[in-house]
């Protein structure tokens, strides 16, 4: 099936597939926020509101680039109680129609903070001219989870202007990371066999399974861009969750029930992880044998953080789209969330 590219085609129809592969193309783009900036030492924290695929560019942040101020991501209609004129609140949301993060922004901007905001258009864009606020505009036509890295680049683009970014030269390495990028998917493309194709593969061996995905924290933001992916692409539901946390409860809820585990557990490894988190994968893998699914590790490849951050990431799109269509699915709608939000409306 998998290699049937006329089924592909057919199933795949607002080519997910194609956008996957071309998501390097992402991190080219050119984000104009005019000769705005912030004065060096005005702001004390970063607060970024933003929900579902929106807020993906905000947690692949916090590995990298970092910040070099306290840094929160605020998924809710509130913000947090310290919010003020010392704050630069970033409101991000692809659609620029989000209910809850217009309305945080709204609570924002009764503190007094400094506001920017990334969107493709929508009430967002009509408030950030309304107010004059810098204003990051996002391609629009796509689904959010699939416009990730547009929205880290104009994230980027707005720390590295603000002089909040603890990584130096964070455009240019994201610059370099698309070449990396733009070469590393060729072997998961529709047209490369299932034989010689590690995406596909790991699509047949979760079929018919629910996915679990796990991982240090410096690979974290890609494991939850995997169960995002799993739910929105392949409607088939998913969890993620993190090392060390994972040791101090869930690690134990894997030795009993349900005794019929049907799941498929993945994990992602980073020759970046901390040496006790290597360690406790291998002893978890060990101790677990025979109590839960062997686990399907996948190795990051690329020499950077944020080599084998896009690597895991963009390799977690192909699987899922493989899924999506081993399940008999179009991969890109939303249906039930678009007839959710028009109900919650009602």
């Amino acid at each position: 099936m998998l290699d049937d590219l006329k089924y592909i085609h057919e199933k795949d129809a607002q080519d997910a597939l194609g956008i996957a592969e071309k998501q390097w193309q992402q991190l080219e783009h050119i984000f104009d926020l005019g000769t705005w900036s912030c004065e060096p030492g005005s702001i004390h924290n970063v607060v970024f509101g933003g929900m579902g695929g929106s807020a993906l560019a905000a947690l692949i942040s916090q590995t990298w680039p970092g910040y070099n101020v306290p840094f929160e991501i605020s998924r809710d209609y509130s913000i947090p109680a310290y919010v003020s004129d010392k704050t630069l609140y970033i409101a991000s949301s692809y659609s620029g129609n989000t209910e809850e993060t217009i309305e945080a922004m709204g609570r924002a901007r009764e503190k007094g903070a400094n506001i920017v905001v990334i969107a493709s258009g929508g009430k967002m864009q009509e408030l950030a001219h309304e107010y004059s606020y810098p204003f990051a505009q996002i391609p629009s036509g796509m689904q959010p989870r699939h416009a990730a890295l547009y929205s880290l680049k104009a994230l980027v683009t707005v720390l590295e202007k603000a002089g909040l970014v603890a990584q130096e030269s964070a455009e240019a390495s994201l610059h370099q990371t698309s070449m990396f990028l733009k070469n590393v998917v060729m072997v998961w493309r529709a047209d490369v066999k299932t034989v010689d194709n590690p995406a596909k593969q790991l699509a047949l061996e979760m079929s018919g399974k629910s996915p679990v995905v796990y991982s240090g924290p410096e690979l974290f933001p890609a494991a939850y861009k995997w169960k995002i992916s799993f739910n929105e692409n392949a409607k088939n539901v998913a969890w993620c969750n993190r090392f060390p946390e994972f040791n101090h409860n869930e690690f134990l809820g894997w030795t009993s029930h349900p005794v019929d585990k049907p799941y498929a557990v993945v994990e992602l490894k980073s020759t970046h992880d901390h040496e006790r988190v290597t360690k406790r994968l291998d002893v978890t893998n060990r101790l677990l044998s025979g109590r839960w699914p062997n686990p399907h590790v996948v190795e990051a490849k690329g020499d950077t953080l944020l080599e084998q951050l896009l690597y895991t990431i963009a390799m977690g799109d192909f699987v899922s789209i493989y899924l999506a269509l081993l399940n008999g699915l179009n991969p890109t709608p939303v249906d039930l969330i678009e007839k959710f939000k028009a109900e919650l409306n009602n």
